[in-house]
């Protein structure tokens, strides 16, 4: 069966990518009734950032995917720092080897991801952790804008770091929704941005919809 794991970073309860994550995950839902929903609140339940010990897994395993888990459980009863690491870890590796989409709302902070998001990342970042065959959406917040031709376009290092995470561990799949501008709905001296802004959010509405759907089209059954 399909399974969406939803992470959310935003530090702000009532975020856009907040929104735009549950507008994705109530189609996706409903257009996957049997399917299989993990949601985790990266800033209410924050991961702990990497150590030593946890860098040094990164080193004890030449297998991948599931077997490397089981393998890592053995180097994990060696030492009981190892093990301390490994118990953050293995978790979310799981859900992540679980899941065929991955939905992530990733406001931009200072022109990258917030540190929620970061330390998941380094956290999951293991050289034999295989996610080729799945698919990524990322549902994106900025006080600016950053799109193609904007006087800000090259202070993006947000979508671009985010491609290259995940096309080096195999996943090339991964579709990115925008909403900009957001600045212009708090600060008075963006207030001509306004309608530029709420137009990028209905855009962005609809792209949630279109690509909510077309994960249930794509998604392949499991056995």
């Amino acid at each position: 069966m399909a399974h969406l794991l939803h992470l959310d970073a935003s530090a702000r309860s009532d975020s856009l990518s907040r929104k735009l994550g549950e507008s994705f995950a109530a189609d996706w839902k409903a257009a996957n009734p049997g399917g299989t929903y993990t949601y985790r609140d990266l800033v209410a339940e924050p991961v702990a950032p990497v150590d030593e010990a946890r860098v040094h897994l990164a080193t004890q395993s030449s297998l991948n995917g599931v077997r490397a888990i089981e393998a890592m459980d053995e180097v994990a009863g060696t030492s009981s720092e190892l093990a301390t690491a490994w118990a953050a870890t293995r978790p979310l590796m799981e859900q992540l080897l679980a899941a065929d989409t991955l939905l992530i709302g990733a406001p931009m902070y200072n022109f990258s991801v917030p540190a929620a998001l970061k330390a998941w990342i380094d956290r999951v970042a293991l050289p034999w952790l295989p996610l080729q065959g799945k698919s990524a959406v990322i549902l994106s917040a900025r006080g600016g804008a950053y799109g193609p031709g904007t006087p800000r376009e090259s202070f993006d290092f947000q979508e671009p770091y985010l491609r290259a995470f995940f096309s080096s561990l195999g996943l090339d799949d991964v579709e990115f929704v925008h909403t900009e501008l957001t600045h212009a709905r708090v600060m008075p001296f963006l207030a001509q941005f306004r309608e530029t802004h709420e137009a990028s959010q209905a855009a962005a509405l609809d792209a949630v919809h279109a690509l909510a759907t077309r994960a249930r089209a794509e998604t392949p059954s499991r056995a």
